[in-house]
C-alpha cells in the first residue's frame, strides 16, 4: 500500500461486511458484480477526451469510487481512500462487423468481464469499456463491484458523467457542488442507539422459528442449467398503473407498498402460509445526514419484514396497516442484518428470509430521460447483477409500472420465473379494477381465465345435476 496516497481509513458499515464475506469467503466470482450497459448515439464522433475526464472527475468527487479493502491479518476490515486514482477506459472498435457478429462479441464480452471480477483491495472496483458500433453509436459498459455503489448511487453516478461529458465535450466547464464523503455515513452509523434497535427487532421477530419457505418454487434436478444474469421484466399498462396510483392517492398509500404487497400475498398463495417474512432493501438515506440523498457509496440496507396475511381482512385497510409497519421499520433502518438474526429466535447463521423485495425510487431511466440532449441521446441497454439471495423482485415506478425479478438460475427455471411475472400483472391488474375485496377473493386468473373457470364450474354443477335426474 502506497501510504503517501492514502486520504482516509475507516470501517466498513455493517452491509459492507457482509458483503466482503460472501465475497473473500465464497466461491463465486460475479456475486455482488453489477454491470449497467448504455447505447449512446451522438450527432457527430464522441468525443473521448471529455468522455474521459468526465470519469475520472466523477472519481475525484466521491470517497467511495476511490475506496478499496483491507481485511488480512487484522481484526476489523477497513476501507481505505486513496487521493489519486486513475480510471483509464477500455475501446473497442466494432465498426464494419455484421450485426449478429457484433451482439456475439458483446455476449462473449460481458461473459468475460464478468469472470475477470474485481479484487477488492485495489481501487478502484470498477470500469468502463467503450464499444463503437457504428460511425454515430457507442455501447459503454460500466461494471462496479456492489460493495461500493448501490441502486441508488448508480443513477446519480450516470447523472454526473452526463452531465459533465456534455458541458466538457462543448468546452465548457460545469459546478456540480460539493461531491460525497462517505466516511460521514460511517460516523453517522457509530452515533444509532442499537439498544433501541434491539428491543424493536426481537419484538418484531419473537417467535419466528424460520423464513418463509421457497422450497417448492424450486425446480428439481436443474442440471447443467444455463448462466443467466438477466432481469425478466412485465410492464403495465399506462391505464392500469394511472388506476394504481389513483388508488395509493385516494387511500393515501404509495405504488411501493401495493406492489411490495402482491409479493406478499403471491408467497402466501405458493407456500400455503398465512404468516410471511421477506426481505425489503430500504435506501438507507437517513434524513438527519446531510446530504445523504446524493452521497455515493453502499448505503442500502436489506431488513426482515414478517406480515400475517388473513384471508378474510379486506385489501385497502390491510394494505394501509402493512404501510404503517414498513414506515416503523425504517426508523431502524440502519441495523445491521448480523445483529437482526442474533437477536431473533432463529439458529445461529440461519437466513432470515430467502427473497427480497427492492423498490427503485429514481431508475437510471428517468435519470437518462431527463439528460437528454439534441446532440446526444443515451438508453440503459443492459442491467445485469447477482447477489446471494434465491429471488430478487424490483419495482421500476413510472407512467408504466414495471416489474422485474433476478433469480438463482441454479435453484429456478424461467419458467417458472416468468409465470411468477404473470402473477403479479394479473394480481396488480385486479387490484387497480376493484380494491374493494377480501384478500381471499383476489384472484391469480385474468378477467378471460376467470370467465371460462365460471362456465366449466356451472356446466360441471349442470352436468351432476342431469346425473342426480336419472
Amino acid at each position: 500500500m502506497n501510504t503517501e496516497n492514502v486520504q482516509d481509513i475507516y470501517e466498513l458499515s455493517p452491509l459492507q461486511h457482509g458483503i466482503l464475506f460472501h465475497c473473500v469467503y465464497g466461491s463465486e466470482v460475479t456475486l455482488y458484480f453489477s454491470q449497467l450497459g448504455f447505447t449512446f448515439k451522438v450527432r457527430n464522433s464522441l468525443n473521448l477526451a471529455a468522455f474521459e475526464s468526465a470519469w475520472q472527475k466523477v472519481l475525484a468527487r466521491h470517497t467511495m469510487l476511490r475506496t478499496g479493502f483491507y481485511w488480512e491479518d487484522i481484526d476489523k476490515p477497513l476501507q481505505v481512500v486513496y487521493r489519486n486514482v486513475k480510471f483509464p477506459i477500455k475501446q473497442y472498435d466494432w465498426r464494419g462487423i455484421e450485426a449478429t457478429e457484433q451482439q456475439k462479441r458483446l455476449d462473449d464480452f460481458l461473459v468475460k468481464d464478468r469472470e475477470q471480477g474485481f479484487d477488492l483491495s485495489q481501487a478502484p472496483l470498477m470500469r468502463v469499456t467503450l464499444i463503437r458500433f457504428d460511425d454515430y453509436t457507442y455501447q459503454f459498459i460500466w461494471s462496479s463491484h456492489m460493495i461500493i455503489v448501490d441502486g441508488w448511487s448508480s443513477p446519480l453516478v450516470i447523472k454526473e458523467v452526463i452531465e459533465l461529458y456534455t458541458a466538457y465535450s462543448q468546452g465548457q466547464n460545469i459546478d456540480l457542488g460539493k461531491g460525497s464523503v462517505f466516511r460521514e455515513y460511517i460516523a453517522w452509523l457509530r452515533r444509532q442507539d442499537s439498544s433501541q434497535a434491539e428491543e424493536f427487532w426481537r419484538r418484531i421477530l419473537k417467535g419466528l422459528k424460520a423464513p418463509t419457505p421457497l422450497k417448492n418454487l424450486y425446480v428439481d434436478n436443474l442440471y447443467n442449467p444455463e448462466a443467466r444474469y438477466d432481469e425478466p421484466q412485465i410492464k403495465l399498462s399506462k391505464a392500469t398503473t394511472a388506476k394504481l396510483q389513483s388508488i395509493a392517492r385516494q387511500h393515501r398509500l404509495t405504488i411501493n407498498v401495493i406492489a411490495q404487497a402482491v409479493w406478499v400475498l403471491l408467497l402466501s398463495r405458493y407456500t400455503c402460509q398465512t404468516e410471511i417474512v421477506y426481505g425489503c432493501t430500504v435506501s438507507g438515506r437517513p434524513v438527519d445526514l446531510k446530504g445523504s440523498e446524493s452521497m455515493v457509496g453502499m448505503l442500502i440496507n436489506t431488513l426482515p419484514v414478517r406480515v400475517k396475511v388473513d384471508p378474510n381482512q379486506y385489501l385497502l385497510p390491510w394494505l394501509q396497516q402493512f404501510q404503517e409497519q414498513l414506515v416503523e421499520i425504517r426508523q431502524y433502518e440502519y441495523t445491521s442484518l448480523v445483529d437482526i438474526q442474533r437477536w431473533s429466535e432463529l439458529r445461529p447463521g440461519a437466513p432470515l428470509f430467502d427473497s427480497i423485495f427492492v423498490f427503485e425510487n429514481q431508475p437510471v431511466d428517468d435519470i437518462l430521460q431527463a439528460s437528454q440532449e439534441r446532440e446526444q441521446s443515451i438508453e440503459l441497454s443492459l442491467n445485469l447483477y447477482k447477489t446471494n439471495y434465491a429471488i430478487n423482485v424490483v419495482g421500476y415506478p413510472g407512467s408504466q409500472l414495471r416489474i422485474g425479478i433476478s433469480y438463482d438460475f441454479r435453484s429456478f427455471d424461467s419458467a417458472t420465473i416468468n409465470g411468477i411475472l404473470r402473477h403479479f400483472e394479473i394480481l396488480l391488474e385486479n387490484i387497480a379494477t376493484n380494491p374493494e375485496v377480501q384478500l381471499k377473493d383476489l384472484s391469480l386468473l385474468t378477467e378471460q381465465a376467470r370467465h371460462i373457470s365460471l362456465m366449466l364450474e356451472k356446466e360441471a354443477a349442470f352436468n351432476f345435476d342431469l346425473a342426480m335426474c336419472n
